[in-house]
């Protein structure tokens, strides 16, 4: 006998009712779903949609955009943004030290 998955924590589960805030949108669906994991990462729920859908809620959107509780914006925000602050490490160019002309093919 298979065993019952477990279904969604109702207690995490958005209510149809409460509002939702854009907190992240883009035309490349990739780095939508780079952020999204982000965010599932911080235990911070939230929801990927087609931009196409809610065209009546955010005029002019294309792509995707994602949504979370509007008590986890401002956390979800500042989770994206510290992602995309480029790193110290960052700044940095790497260089390589060329010690003489490549060996000459066999």
């Amino acid at each position: 006998m298979a065993e019952a998955q477990p279904g969604p924590d109702p207690d995490r589960s958005p209510n149809p009712n409460e509002k939702l805030a854009k907190v992240f949108d883009s035309e490349d669906e990739s780095e939508a779903l780079v952020v999204k994991g982000l965010l599932d990462s911080a235990s911070i729920d939230n929801d990927l949609q087609s931009a196409s859908l809610l065209q009546d809620a955010f005029p002019g959107l294309g792509g995707v955009i994602i949504l979370v509780r509007e008590e986890d914006a401002e956390a979800a925000r500042q989770l994206i943004a510290d992602y995309r602050r480029p790193s110290a490490d960052d700044d940095e160019t790497a260089e390589i030290e060329i010690i003489g002309e490549p060996p000459p093919k066999a």
